[in-house]
């Protein structure tokens, strides 16, 4: 995650968040956070499509890894910084989850295709594609709801 984005969620200004970082630099080696170089900053601008993300900037944003976000909680010590950091590691054992159970159905899959002959191909590579597809959250319905719906 981008030093930008976790200041927004704990709801201070980005200097703010590098500041209580840097004062703490020993706890933060180079796998819990580094600083994007301006290739890597053009780099994120053209894959999320906005020239403009982020306005002028005096420094290259800081990005932090799940260990990175770990560690903040005993730097930054506010109520809310406490409720964002557990809400954030939250969806990182979610994330972490989902993952494992993907690849764990694509090892069974794999299994389940060697052991029977070319005939089911079809089914196999349909699964897969399901597998992949991005899944959607369903769209709440708009306008009058009858009753008896």
């Amino acid at each position: 995650m981008l030093s930008t984005d976790i200041a927004a969620l704990y709801g201070v200004e980005a200097r703010i968040l590098v500041q209580a970082v840097k004062r703490n630099r020993d706890r933060f080696p180079g796998d819990f956070m580094f600083q994007l170089n301006k290739r890597e900053l053009n780099n994120l601008k053209s894959q999320i499509v906005i020239s403009s993300w982020g306005g002028r900037r005096r420094a290259m944003p800081y990005a932090f890894t799940e260990q990175g976000i770990a560690m903040l909680s005993s730097v930054l010590r506010s109520a809310q910084a406490v409720q964002v950091n557990i809400a954030i590691m939250r969806a990182f054992v979610k994330v972490k989850s989902y993952l494992a159970a993907h690849a764990d159905l694509e090892r069974k899959l794999e299994e389940m295709e060697e052991k029977y002959d070319g005939q089911f191909r079809a089914v196999f590579d349909a699964i897969r594609r399901l597998l992949k597809a991005p899944s959607r959250p369903p769209r709440p319905r708009i306008g009058f709801r009858r009753p008896e719906d």
